[in-house]
């Protein structure tokens, strides 16, 4: 608990007890108990708030997959017609050579 041992968690309870005076317990205890429902206030919003974050994540995955393979896709698109044009260009060239045409 907040590292902190039990042995050393009932010292300070014991210096509590005899330092503040009977009167205030009632005061310590209302602190005490808003310090802890604020706490807990506190702990449930930033679990709602890691768990939006977590769930807005796996939205947005599928996302970063669909334009990684449109991209790719559109590259592979833009640069097998590049590959076509050579292998077009390598075959006139073989032909040519058959034939003895020059090309002007």
């Amino acid at each position: 608990m907040f590292g902190i041992s039990w042995p050393e968690f009932l010292v300070i309870l014991l210096v509590a007890v005899l330092v503040i005076p009977a009167r205030m317990w009632p005061d310590v205890a209302r602190f005490l108990a808003s310090a802890v429902t604020f706490i807990r206030k506190m702990v449930w919003k930033i679990t709602d708030a890691s768990e939006q974050i977590r769930q807005q994540i796996d939205l947005e995955k599928p996302i970063d997959d669909l334009i990684r393979t449109t991209t790719a896709d559109m590259l592979d698109g833009i640069s097998e017609p590049i590959k076509n044009v050579k292998k077009i260009s390598k075959k006139k060239s073989v032909v040519r050579k058959k034939t003895g045409v020059k090309r002007k």
